[in-house]
Formats: structure tokens, C-alpha cells, sequence
């Protein structure tokens, strides 16, 4: 089954704003027309700034993370009805260095998932394993388990709104990258994972995107897999010039 190529550009923690705008009417410029699905994330405090350059075109605005709770007394969090206010549509959830750096569990994962589709925002749901996971032979049962707990109460009817980002904890930020072939194989897992949560329908519609530093030298093998949608990107969205030629491929 056809699936479109849903780019996305994490911009962690960087850019001033006013690189977040110059890069924003960048992407805007270029992208337009083009047919693949695209969404960036800029940090919370530039979402508003990029909001209205991107508003009206083809890019799809994202937030890097959303509270679990509603608006309230929780110091220092963003709820999902204000991301929604500013015109935030997706948000990037369960990010591998808000697991392991801010120590993010899988529950906290699955309420802020749950609670970002109940808010009618679309997530992006982060799945990866370590090296060590890896080298051991973990790699399947720990995606598989990171699916189980962060979809837990999602309903068949909200998968529509969720993207899977397969990203190699190892791979991020070090420049290395899984070959095509163990990228893929680990999509196919993911993919027949979903089936047996849902079904067969749920599992070929679901976006499962590659976010292990994707980049113009390698992304059109990545994106030539069978079950590679896709990727979530981070060094190489923070310029025009490396950002674009993954998008329009």
C-alpha cells in the first residue's frame, strides 16, 4: 500500500527567533506545491513566531512535547490546549532524549499521548532502542513494548492521528545511521506490531517514520524501504539547504 512521505524537522533546542523565522519562510517558499507531508517542530518559545509564517501553507506546525495534564498549577509545562491555541497540529511525544536524559517513563509517555488526541492534536510517537538493547538482541521487544505502552487506550479510529518514529537511540545526533536493510527490518516489525494491536487496515495506514540521522546523502535509499514512510529529522532540518532535498524526494 501507498503511503506519503511524511518529512518532519525536530529543531530541538535551537535556532534565535529570528532564524526560526528566516527558516520557516525558507521552508514555505520552497516546499510549495511539492506533494509529501511535511511538519516542523521549532522550540515553545518560537512556536507562535513560525505559527504565522506557516499558517495557510503546506507545512504542518509541530510542538517538540506537550503536558500530560490540562492547564493548571504544574510550573514550567505546556498543555496541550495552548499549543492548540497558537495553531499547534502535531506534537513529537516519547522523544528518545526525553526518555533517557529527562527520564520519561512510559506511562508519562502513553497520558500525554491520550491526552494530545482526547485535545485533538496530532502525535508523533517516539520508539527506539539503546545500543546495549541492540547488541543484545532487544531490539524487537523493546520497540515492541514501547508501542504496547505508548498506544495503550489508543482506539483503532485515533491510530489516523498517529505517526510511529522508529529512531535508534545510538543513531541520534552521532551521525550514524542503521543500514537500510536493519532499518527496514525493524519497520516491518513495528508495522506487524501495530496489526496485531489493531488490524490489518490500522497497521498498512499507519505513517512509521526513520528518525536515526536521515540525511540528503541517505535518504532516498531509506525512503526506497518497503515500510520507511518517512523521517523525523534533526540536525539536517536546521537549514533550508539540507532540509529540502529530503522533503521533495
Amino acid at each position: 500500500m501507498a503511503r506519503t512521505h511524511y518529512i518532519a524537522g525536530n529543531w530541538k533546542m535551537n535556532t534565535s527567533k529570528a532564524e526560526a523565522v528566516a527558516l520557516a519562510k525558507d521552508l514555505v517558499l520552497q516546499l510549495k506545491g511539492k506533494p509529501n507531508k511535511y511538519m516542523i517542530a521549532p522550540p515553545f518559545v518560537y512556536l507562535d513566531a513560525v505559527a504565522q509564517v506557516v499558517k495557510g501553507s503546506n507545512i504542518i506546525l509541530g510542538a517538540q512535547d506537550v503536558a500530560s495534564t490540562g492547564n493548571g498549577a504544574h510550573t514550567g509545562e505546556v498543555s496541550a490546549e495552548m499549543l492548540k491555541d497558537i495553531g499547534v497540529q502535531t506534537v513529537i511525544i516519547g522523544h528518545s532524549e526525553r526518555r533517557h536524559e529527562i527520564g520519561e517513563s512510559d506511562m508519562l509517555i502513553n497520558a500525554k499521548v491520550r491526552k494530545a488526541l482526547a485535545s485533538g492534536l496530532d502525535v508523533v510517537l517516539c520508539i527506539g532502542e539503546l545500543l546495549s538493547e541492540r547488541e543484545e538482541g532487544k531490539a524487537e521487544s523493546v520497540c515492541a513494548f514501547q508501542l504496547d505502552a505508548g498506544l495503550s487506550g489508543v482506539t483503532a479510529a485515533e491510530m489516523a492521528r498517529v505517526t510511529i518514529a522508529y529512531e535508534p537511540v545510538w543513531a541520534i545526533g552521532t551521525g550514524k545511521t542503521a543500514t537500510p536493510e536493519d532499518a527496514q527490518a525493524i519497520h516491518a516489525f513495528c508495522r506487524a506490531h501495530i496489526e496485531k494491536l489493531y488490524d490489518k487496515k490500522v497497521a498498512n495506514e499507519t505513517i512509521i517514520q526513520y528518525g536515526g540521522s536521515m540525511k540528503a546523502a541517505n535518504a532516498a535509499e531509506l525512503l526506497s524501504q518497503k515500510d520507511i514512510d518517512g523521517g523525523l529529522i534533526g540536525g539536517a532540518a536546521l537549514k533550508a539547504d539540507t532540509f529540502v532535498p529530503i522533503c521533495v524526494l
